[in-house]
């Protein structure tokens, strides 16, 4: 596979106001180990290589562990992950199946156990951003560095 063109050379403006966006969710309340996994979870749901490439390796810097990056596609099943980060890799995979979910009122009730609502609206964006990185990311075939 190809990329077939790379955004932020073809169009500036539209790359620049998603850069907006990104430098924005950076900034919020939400720890960074905790935004990481909302970025893989939802780039392994939309099969977007580039995203799933850059976001294992930021989660590493950060300290995330093998086991659990490894394992965040199939969270459900394993002891590794907490409570709060449980409610929101649940309500970011509803989000990202938007059309499938409507994100029922109980996944995002959990999410409001462990968030207030300002939290929540942060990583609801967060969840909306990534998204948006990663249809850029597949529909133009973004292709992630080969690493040896």
């Amino acid at each position: 596979m190809q990329t077939r063109f790379l955004m932020h050379k073809v169009n500036p403006a539209a790359y620049e106001a998603m850069l907006g966006l990104e430098t924005y969710v950076e900034g919020t309340s939400i720890p960074k180990k905790l935004r990481e996994l909302i970025k893989i979870r939802a780039s392994q749901i939309n099969a977007c290589a580039f995203c799933i490439d850059m976001h294992t390796r930021d989660a590493r810097k950060l300290g995330e562990t093998e086991q659990r990056i490894y394992a965040l596609n199939a969270w459900r099943e394993t002891p590794f992950f907490t409570p709060e980060e449980r409610a929101v890799l649940a309500l970011t995979e509803a989000v990202t199946l938007l059309a499938d979910t409507h994100v029922p009122d109980d996944v995002y009730d959990e999410v409001r156990r462990y968030f207030d609502e300002l939290q929540t609206a942060e990583i609801i964006m967060q969840i909306v951003t990534i998204n948006a990185w990663n249809r850029i990311g597949v529909s133009t075939r973004l292709m992630p560095s080969k690493v040896d």
